[in-house]
């Protein structure tokens, strides 16, 4: 698997021109400027930004194959495993190229890394609508003249301001996309609150322990962060306190039935001892779970 540590050899890989900048690079066109042409499996030391839309081929990110027929923007982080096979685009597209080192010294360094759609897997791309497509690509536009133009002392903090903004309208379309998309994301709860009822009633918390954000995700074939952002549109919560407010619900019922002591509880619902158990549950309910038992049973 190639590793690209320099933005001139990615491009020097796939076909694209040596960039301008050795830590930016931003590019639009036809079907040339992402298309890979033919297989191959990488990780690089950059972000990766595309505006696309397939004709035919795969892309593979993480563990999701990207299906052509869906979504027109991905972000990639860096060290990122990403994979094309037989990439034929569509129609135009752009692509921003954005190392790590470029982002030193700046806001920008640490704000990139709170965007969690790049986290995302490719299959869950962001959908713009015609509007949104004009914003951005006006955005590029603006780039891009920066880019090609003589550098200054103002040319990396002007391209950095047009990319901040970038990235800040894509967090509000996914926003507006998690609210639209009705098919995607209306019965994420109802399938996420399924899927936990099932894990207690086939017992695998006897042999897996907790339920995991990653192991439901995997489940309903989405990512781990997506599937928290939707269901925090959706619910106000995360999907981890999602599973923590699950999980008091269930040791609430058990602690009225009496039956069972505070150990044997914390280990029928899988944590590995029972002090984190009473340390989550009071810091759920505000008691220990011997105190509600006690109120409970009285």
């Amino acid at each position: 698997m190639n590793h690209f540590d320099k933005i001139s050899s990615y491009n020097q890989a796939i076909g694209l021109k040596a960039p301008e900048h050795p830590l930016f690079y931003i590019a639009r066109g036809d079907m040339e400027c992402c298309s890979v042409g033919k297989e191959s499996e990488f990780t690089a030391d950059f972000y990766i930004i595309i505006f696309k839309k397939i004709e035919s081929g795969s892309i593979q990110y993480g563990k999701t194959k990207y299906d052509h027929n869906q979504g027109k923007m991905s972000f990639i982080k860096p060290r990122q495993i990403t994979g094309c096979k037989n990439i034929r685009l569509e129609e135009d597209c752009f692509i921003i190229l954005i190392h790590e080192d470029f982002l030193s010294g700046t806001t920008l360094h640490n704000e990139i890394k709170k965007y969690a759609y790049f986290e995302y897997e490719v299959n869950e791309a962001l959908h713009l609508s015609p509007s949104e497509e004009e914003t951005v690509w006006n955005l590029v536009y603006a780039m891009e003249k920066e880019y090609h133009n003589n550098v200054d002392d103002y040319s990396k903090t002007i391209i950095l301001s047009h990319l901040d903004t970038m990235l800040k309208y894509a967090q509000r379309f996914y926003k507006r996309q998690f609210i639209n998309r009705e098919e995607l994301s209306g019965a994420t709860f109802t399938k996420f609150n399924d899927l936990l009822s099932e894990y207690f009633e086939n017992r695998k918390n006897n042999d897996l322990g907790l339920p995991t954000v990653s192991y439901l995700a995997e489940k309903l074939n989405i990512s781990s962060r997506y599937l928290s952002d939707m269901l925090k549109q959706e619910t106000g919560k995360t999907a981890l306190e999602l599973i923590h407010l699950y999980l008091i619900s269930e040791a609430k019922n058990l602690l009225k039935e009496g039956k069972m002591n505070i150990t044997e509880i914390s280990v029928s619902l899988g944590f590995e001892n029972p002090t984190y158990f009473s340390r989550l549950f009071k810091k759920e309910v505000g008691i220990t779970p011997n105190i509600f038992r006690e109120q409970s049973l009285n």
